[in-house]
């Protein structure tokens, strides 16, 4: 037994399962002791490889594959800082529970801690971010370490889908040479369990009929309850919770992530603009409920996280089909961990129809009024951030996916971006809520997202600018809308902005940037609009190209703060006068 041929048997039994698993999408670093890993991969038909030079951007990249697909996608790269620069992407699918298989090539055991070039120390690199790691063997051909790297493919894959899903790590050592043997036409043909050597069957979590009857119960003692959709991967969860929060009459407080406002169901128990009336605490008191029913991540809003908080007297369920523990403020009163859309089927089949009481018509009034408030009051004659937001709904087509950065854009998207009848899938990076990676993240889900919609601030445009390659590379379609304030926006919300000494230079960083030169290298198109009809002529135009496209919006943070302001200052005019009419 040589040494190539073991190498190139042990590899290729674990590509071949890989594939077996259902992963199809490998993202390639390019580097000397990954050589023999990547090569196998690159003849493996069933695998689509995406080369990216920078390991940071290729793990976000990867990341968003994984999350627009919904499958684990693997990610490889060779040995030292290389597998330091996937950890903000393996951190950020930990928190928002995205699948992926993590491979990273590492030196041969003889040669680690003794000074050899390119050599760090690997072991449990990523520390608790990932669900397992595994320092792999070394190659070996015999019929037992063949089954082992299969039975190990198997397992990492499982656990990176199992909810909640998250990153697996395997550890590859590999000795020189690292040249396979790929002359062999049946390289990846296995002479045990051709079909693959281990599957994993997985169920969700549900409750019996006993527990679901002590909730409906319980729930039947309040008629001011709401509903808390945020974050949420769940196909079969929209409809149901609609029904759902029918049969209670209780309002559903829709995250612009929960994918409710742009499902195409009536949305008639949906409210989209809590942020703007839950600031005031007339609103608030109107409004306190007796229960509260949370599904998915904490929400964007910082205005019903506050609500909620205020009112942690009530009867607070968090349903979690992850069974993870998403209650940073000490909420809950009683976590119930099922399936989401399975915990709404099931309490349907025992609910007796509620009919509508004026708590939820209250929200349900103050929703509208709110959002005619802000409609009337936004200026259209020169360009605003909200209104970016405000008209992507009649803007996007039918079936687009919309991502939108961290900081203010996710802000103002839940602030402006309201129910409509376009099929919108709305994606974002909130496991850790980082501005790195996202450019890549948009790229990565482009894959599988339909068209694809990037709105981001400068800042995070210049954090991932390497993550443009794959959009040269590979001719991909990307349109991105760059908020350019010409430095941090969010700040000018913070308590920070009281502070004007220093607070430029600290917070506000200015960068002075064109991005005219950038995008034009990595191949794309650059539109800077002036006016909101060339705002909605470079959208719409960007539907009939193909590549990246970037539209620039200018905007002033001081003005955007006063704009917010004077937007919010509307819904309390319109909410306050109406006194008693909604008690």
């Amino acid at each position: 037994m040589s040494h190539q041929s073991a190498l190139t048997a042990y590899i290729a039994a674990f590509v071949a399962e890989l594939v077996h698993t259902g992963i199809k999408d490998v993202v390639v670093s390019p580097g000397s002791r990954s050589t023999p890993m990547a090569m196998v991969m690159a003849e493996h038909p069933g695998l689509n490889l995406h080369i990216h030079v920078d390991e940071r951007s290729a793990a976000f990249f990867a990341l968003g594959i994984a999350k627009a697909s919904g499958r684990p996608a693997a990610l490889l790269c060779t040995s030292g800082t290389a597998a330091a620069n996937y950890f903000p992407a393996v951190v950020e699918a930990r928190y928002s529970r995205v699948p992926l298989l993590v491979l990273t090539a590492d030196r041969p055991h003889e040669l680690r801690d003794v000074g050899a070039p390119q050599a760090i120390d690997q072991m449990d690199l990523y520390g608790k971010h990932v669900k397992w790691f595994s320092d792999m063997a070394l190659p070996d051909e015999s019929a037992d370490m063949l089954r082992y790297a299969r039975m190990v493919c198997g397992r990492a894959a499982a656990l990176a889908i199992q909810a909640p899903a998250g990153p697996v790590h395997l550890n590859f050592p590999f000795r020189e040479p690292l040249i396979p043997h790929l002359e062999n036409e049946q390289l990846f043909e296995l002479a045990e369990r051709a079909e693959g050597f281990v599957s994993v069957t997985q169920g969700k979590r549900s409750l019996d009929q006993e527990a679901l009857k002590r909730i409906v119960s319980e729930l039947g003692a309040y008629e001011n309850g709401i509903i808390v959709c945020g974050e949420l991967d769940n196909e079969a969860f929209s409809c149901k919770v609609e029904q759902l929060a029918e049969a209670l009459g209780y309002p559903v407080l829709a995250d612009p992530l929960s994918q409710l406002r742009s499902e195409g169901n009536s949305g008639d128990w949906v409210v989209d603009a809590y942020d703007a009336f839950l600031r005031f605490e007339h609103a608030k008191q109107w409004l306190k409920p007796d229960v509260v029913i949370r599904f998915g991540a904490m929400p964007v809003s910082k205005a019903l996280t506050i609500f909620l908080k205020e009112n942690r007297d009530a009867r607070q369920f968090v349903v979690d089909g992850g069974g993870g523990w998403l209650d940073p403020h000490a909420l809950s009163t009683e976590m119930v961990y099922c399936d989401e859309a399975l915990f709404c089927e099931g309490l349907l089949s025992l609910i007796d129809k509620k009919q509508p009481t004026n708590y939820a018509g209250q929200w349900l009034k103050l929703n509208s009024l709110a959002k005619a408030a802000m409609d009337a009051e936004m200026d259209r004659d020169k360009m605003n951030e909200s209104l970016v937001y405000r008209e992507l709904p009649e803007l996007l087509p039918e079936g687009a996916s919309l991502f939108v950065g961290n900081s203010m854009p996710i802000r103002d998207l839940d602030s402006f971006f309201w129910l409509n009848d376009k099929k919108i899938n709305v994606m974002a990076n909130r496991g850790a809520n980082g501005i790195d990676g996202v450019v890549s993240t948009a790229l990565g889900a482009s894959l599988y997202g339909g068209p694809m919609y990037l709105v981001v601030g400068d800042l995070t445009f210049y954090h991932d600018m390497n993550g443009l390659l794959p959009a040269k590379l590979y001719n991909m379609d990307l349109t991105v809308i760059v908020i350019n304030n010409n430095g941090g926006g969010i700040f000018s919300f913070l308590p920070q902005a009281g502070q004007a000494r220093n607070f430029e230079r600290l917070f506000g960083t200015p960068l002075d940037l064109d991005y005219t030169h950038v995008v034009e290298m990595y191949g794309g198109t650059f539109t800077r609009v002036e006016d909101w009809i060339s705002y909605r002529d470079a959208i719409l135009s960007a539907k009939s190209k193909r590549g990246l496209k970037v539209i620039e919006v200018v905007t002033d943070r001081e003005e955007n703060a006063a704009d917010h302001r004077r937007l919010w200052a509307a819904v309390s005019r319109e909410i306050s006068g109406l006194g008693d009419a909604v008690e």
